[in-house]
């Protein structure tokens, strides 16, 4: 025999409604003018955008270094070596960056940043197809505020390249953003020219500021 259904009473709990959650394929730009915008993140080996806290964390140190308030980036020209999804450039360019080259080899990947630049018609972004490291060997010395580092976790050959290119091509008060699976000794960075700043890390993610040694 079926029970009867519980009839409406003063101790009737109401029923919440759900709220709308943000799929695992996707992540939002933290700040600034595109606020709240979601990116896409495709299904690649390798692929992993920075977590949010961690993409939060370092736009406050970012931020603190140009003089902005909540995050902001006035006029910085900014270069990201591994692209991916684009998270690290969209957002630099949603917090103020007067220019932002993203540079990615995967073509469906540079035609999905491409798409999103459209959309948002983020002028200030530059999106390019191929070797990162080899377009950021080309960037006139000293010439930009930061340059972010966050290759897949397995090509561990790409790092001290990218980041002896990055040491020549940021500004003497600029930064290099390195994300690892391990944090990098100063016996590692020395040789490069580099000092850490800043170093965060949360969970299988170590996210290091770099500066110019001397600086």
């Amino acid at each position: 025999m079926k029970s009867a259904a519980p009839k409406a009473g003063k101790n009737t709990k109401p029923v919440k409604p759900t709220k709308p959650t943000r799929l695992k394929n996707e992540v939002r730009i933290i700040g600034g003018l595109w606020r709240r915008t979601r990116l896409p993140v495709a299904d690649k080996p390798g692929l992993r955008p920075t977590p949010d806290r961690v993409r939060e964390t370092l736009f406050n140190w970012l931020a603190s270094l140009a003089g902005g308030t909540g995050g902001e980036l006035p006029g910085w020209h900014c270069f990201d070596v591994f692209a991916g999804t684009g998270a690290l450039g969209f957002e630099a360019a949603s917090r103020g960056a007067a220019e932002v080259t993203m540079c990615e080899i995967d073509a469906a990947l540079v035609a999905q940043m491409q798409a999103t630049k459209a959309k948002l018609s983020a002028d200030a972004v530059q999106v390019t197809r191929g070797s990162g490291v080899s377009a950021l060997e080309r960037v006139a010395a000293r010439s930009l505020q930061v340059v972010f580092i966050d290759p897949p976790f397995t090509e561990v050959a790409l790092y001290g390249p990218a980041l002896s290119a990055a040491a020549r091509a940021v500004q003497a008060d600029g930064v290099v953003y390195l994300e690892a699976p391990t944090h990098w000794s100063e016996a590692e960075l020395s040789p490069l020219g580099l000092v850490e700043f800043r170093h965060l890390r949360a969970g299988a993610v170590h996210a290091h500021l770099l500066q110019l040694a001397g600086a």
